[in-house]
């Protein structure tokens, strides 16, 4: 006999199973059930966006005073702090502080005064370097007269967090002569003139105190600039193109190692010694020249005929010569015949000669016949005609 209660009998020939009255949930299960909404089942949370990245600090920053203007040069960098390398370029932000009354560089000072936006920082390259000029007011660098700015510079790729700022670069600001006024370019045979005003105020309108000197410089542009070039030459990107071709005090240049048919940018600065340091003016608008080859070769002199026989009985020929052209794009002759004085006549040369001297075999007894010879250059260009070689065939042939 069982000694169990008869409530906790199991009833005979009938499986033990619990229970669960309708709406009545015990207190594990119910707690389960709350841990999986809290949880929501253990799916993750919403997604949470990446952190935007930070470019490595610029370390290779210099500066010097270009014109009225402080021109910085850096590296961009090209990975972030975590070793990344950057899929877009940033913005850059140049800042520019002042010192200490100990000289020390003061950092707080440090302002933004100027920002190149991602999308445009490759019209600053200059090879692999950025280049970019602050540009400061006359009035400015006459009252900085000596005294010492400090720059730096920092990236950044989002708003949220820029990059630590470069290393600082310092430099003391003076006046700089006034720019050139003009350049006028004159195309000759030999050489394109150059020729300014000359330049003998600051660029603040102080007289200057100190003889200048000038640099002159020569771009040669490209297609693209060629184009621009004939509708506003102020917006000609020079940078990286530049050729110093001469440092002189005279306001004259003469170019002679230009080619016909290139286009070139021509600009001048007035340069003055401050301070151990070179301080070139701002630029002038460019002088732009496209040198076309209208000069003909000099006109052949010396021309000899003489009359001799022909390679057949009763036959005769005039034979020609006269002095040889020395010119570096000298092309070939052109021979003309004429039964009057006064005429150049008929081409008897329908291809150029290379070498001066011809052999008209086609003349006719008891005539008279003038030859003039012009020489051609490699541009078509041809020069006057040679004094006229007076031939006359009197004998009849027989």
């Amino acid at each position: 006999m069982s000694i169990l209660p008869a409530r906790l009998r199991r009833p005979a020939n009938k499986s033990f199973a619990p229970r669960i009255k309708s709406g009545i949930v015990p207190g594990a299960i119910w707690m389960s059930f709350v841990l999986l909404v809290i949880t929501g089942c253990g799916a993750p949370g919403e997604p949470v966006p990446p952190t935007p990245p930070v470019a490595v600090a610029v370390s290779d920053l210099i500066a010097h005073q270009a014109g009225d203007g402080v021109q910085v040069t850096f590296t961009m960098p090209g990975r972030s702090i975590t070793g990344d390398r950057l899929l877009s370029t940033p913005a850059v932000e140049i800042l520019r502080g002042g010192t200490k009354p100990d000289g020390s560089p003061n950092l707080k000072s440090l302002r933004v005064v100027d920002t190149i936006p991602g999308a445009l920082a490759e019209k600053y390259f200059v090879g692999d370097k950025v280049q970019f000029t602050d540009p400061l007011a006359p009035e400015e660098t006459k009252t900085q007269t000596g005294k010492i700015a400090i720059y730096a510079v920092r990236t950044r790729l989002s708003q949220k967090r820029a990059s630590a700022n470069s290393n600082i670069v310092s430099l003391r600001l003076f006046p700089v002569p006034a720019r050139v006024a003009s350049v006028e370019a004159r195309v000759t045979e030999p050489a394109i003139e150059l020729s300014w005003a000359p330049t003998n105020r600051t660029s603040a309108g102080d007289p200057l105190t100190a003889p200048v000197r000038y640099n002159i410089y020569r771009a040669e542009l490209d297609d693209a600039s060629t184009n621009l070039a004939g509708h506003d030459v102020s917006q000609l990107n020079l940078n990286g193109k530049l050729q110093l071709l001469a440092t002189q005090p005279e306001q004259t240049y003469s170019d002679k190692s230009f080619e016909f048919g290139k286009t070139y940018a021509y600009i001048v600065r007035a340069v003055l010694d401050r301070n151990g340091a070179a301080l070139e003016s701002a630029d002038p608008t460019p002088a732009v020249v496209t040198p076309r080859d209208t000069f003909p070769p000099a006109v052949p002199q010396a021309i000899s005929a003489a009359v001799l026989p022909g390679e057949t009985d009763n036959t005769l020929v005039v034979d020609l010569s006269w002095s040889i052209n020395v010119e570096p794009d000298f092309a070939g002759y052109r021979v003309y015949r004429s039964e009057q004085p006064d005429a150049k006549g008929q081409l008897l040369t329908q291809e150029l000669l290379p070498t001066p001297a011809y052999r008209d075999t086609s003349v006719e007894s008891a005539r008279r016949y003038w030859y003039v010879v012009t020489a051609v250059d490699r541009a078509g260009n041809e020069s006057a005609p040679s004094p006229p070689a007076l031939v006359e065939i009197a004998q009849p042939l027989q």
